[in-house]
């Protein structure tokens, strides 16, 4: 199985709880995120909604951006996000994941 380092963000509603990790198995990831396949942090906020990522050559500089991101200020973050989605769009959709249902409060700010 072909290894791909990536770091990513998820969420649990439009400029929520966010959570930045890194993987070497995005799909992976997101398919434990989704099932609660482990207890922690995303599971007790609901973390669910992939709305952002990046692909790296090696899992060390995959490491080293993700502890920078995680460092970030949260309006750093939304932009980051915003960038590239802005409509915080389920990304995992891509991977084929079935859709999200909508969380009730998640207009923008």
């Amino acid at each position: 199985m072909e290894r791909t380092p990536a770091v990513y963000i998820v969420t649990n509603t439009l400029h929520g709880t966010l959570y930045t990790g890194v993987t070497s198995n995005l799909p992976g990831r997101i398919y434990q995120h989704r099932n609660g396949s482990f207890r922690g942090f995303t599971a007790e906020h609901g973390c669910k909604r992939l709305v952002w990522f990046e692909v790296h050559h090696s899992m060390e500089e995959a490491i080293v951006r993700e502890k920078r991101i995680k460092r970030w200020l949260r309006d750093w973050k939304y932009a980051l996000i915003e960038a590239e989605n802005p409509s915080w769009r389920d990304l995992a959709e891509d991977f084929g994941f079935e859709p999200l249902l909508r969380t009730p409060g998640a207009e923008k700010r």
